[in-house]
């Protein structure tokens, strides 16, 4: 992303000896899902409009990206989509429609309502442009921290950990953790089963980690066997919410949270150095006042 985004800081923790905090909370949007969006939206054909599904913050990439570029982009969230992003999409040049109580809902309408209207579905995480556009993430890591790395990533539909795999597989001192939710393990359900499988979801205040994947999903492929899979509660990423605003003075969302609270936990063993991706920040006052209470 570069000439569009600047980097987003790595920063010293004392999380682990020697670790460091990716900050994408720094993002403009953010979140890290931005970097997804600007590379899909540049990557559609002139005149052709694209249409989403978002749990809040790929929805924010793409509007981020409608407004530098023009383009046509309407996005489906759930009824039931944080208020916090759902307010902030709005404030963009987009379409935005509410579908469903599920990110599934909502997903299955934006592919209808793109099927209908000739427009281009974007996945937010099944879509080649945005899992390159992801992986830029690594390539600032390449600029600012020496290997061997441990880099820790939350997992939701797996469009960030394809991403950094395919870094990490050319980069080759890179050992990757993906940390999905405890109520919403459809990447490594699929990775173990070699093909995209279905899982029962739960209930989480980690919203952008829950859903199932598409049908033909490639994220499970590209992510392979060479990543280790983990999963966290609520308590835990709660515990790492507290964390991060005692300990940094950061405030972050449930999935942002998501690798912190793996270390935290001990789910994490540690190759070289460990660097935990911060993955966003957007999160109700009212929600995240309750999750420091909850201590």
């Amino acid at each position: 992303m570069d000439g569009v985004l600047a980097p987003t800081p790595l920063v010293s923790s004392e999380l682990a000896p020697g670790a460091a905090l990716k900050l994408e909370t720094f993002q403009p949007t953010g979140a890290f899902k931005v970097r997804g969006a600007l590379a899909a939206v540049a990557a559609l054909p002139d005149g052709v409009p694209a249409v989403t599904a978002s749990a809040g913050n790929h929805g924010l990439g793409m509007g981020y990206a409608a407004a530098r570029s023009g383009a046509d982009v309407t996005v489906v969230v759930s009824t039931r989509a944080s208020r916090a992003k759902v307010e902030r999409i709005a404030a963009y040049p987009v379409r935005l429609v509410q579908h469903g109580t599920t990110y599934d809902e909502a997903e299955a309408h934006a592919t209808a309502l793109s099927a209908r209207s000739s427009g281009h579905y974007v996945s937010a995480y099944n879509d080649p442009a945005v899992i390159a556009g992801q992986g830029t993430l690594g390539r600032e890591l390449d600029r600012q921290a020496d290997g061997p790395l441990t880099v820790v990533a939350p997992v939701g539909g797996g469009g960030l950990l394809a991403g950094l795999s395919l870094w990490a597989r050319e980069r080759g001192d890179v050992r990757l953790v993906g940390v999905e939710s405890a109520v919403s393990r459809g990447v490594s359900a699929s990775v173990a089963a070699g093909r995209v499988v279905e899982v029962e979801v739960g209930e989480t205040f980690a919203d952008g980690l829950p859903g199932n994947l598409e049908p033909g999903c490639v994220t499970p492929g590209v992510i392979g066997p060479d990543a280790a899979l983990t999963a966290v509660t609520d308590d835990q990423i709660r515990t790492a919410l507290r964390w991060l605003f005692r300990e940094h003075g950061l405030v972050a969302e449930g999935a942002g949270a998501a690798g912190v609270a793996a270390v935290l936990a001990g789910k994490v063993e540690v190759t070289g150095r460990l660097v935990v991706l911060v993955s966003g920040r957007n999160i109700t006052a009212e929600t995240f006042a309750d999750a420091l209470r909850a201590g």
